[in-house]
């Protein structure tokens, strides 16, 4: 759970980096279809259709920062892992969506 929360941290934290002023975090368990959803959305500025195919590379990042970007490709990789998977919706001045779902027993 520890590392659920670090990816939340670091998705929303790139969120505000993208100018939101908003963000949300659902957190919904479903125990009948064994299943963790967690939902992060933010106002950012959003990604145009390239910038988020490359966003889930881990050697992509806009941040001066540092030069890696691994926080949704580690997300990813962690909900393959326990059975989910993870979608990313983005658009030029409307925000990112990403949700990403978990088999609850596997975490």
């Amino acid at each position: 759970m520890r590392e659920l929360a670090l990816h939340v941290m670091d998705i929303m934290e790139n969120g505000l980096d993208a100018g939101a002023d908003l963000l949300t975090v659902s957190i919904c368990e479903d125990r009948e279809r064994n299943l963790l959803e967690i939902d992060i959305a933010d106002n950012g500025r959003g990604m145009d259709a390239e910038t988020l195919e490359r966003a889930l590379n881990p050697f992509f990042t806009t941040r001066k920062t540092r030069r890696v970007g691994l926080g949704l490709s580690l997300l990813r990789e962690a909900c393959r892992r326990c059975g989910g998977d993870m979608e990313v919706r983005s658009a030029p001045g409307e925000g990112t969506r990403v949700k990403a779902s978990f088999q609850a027993d596997h975490i």
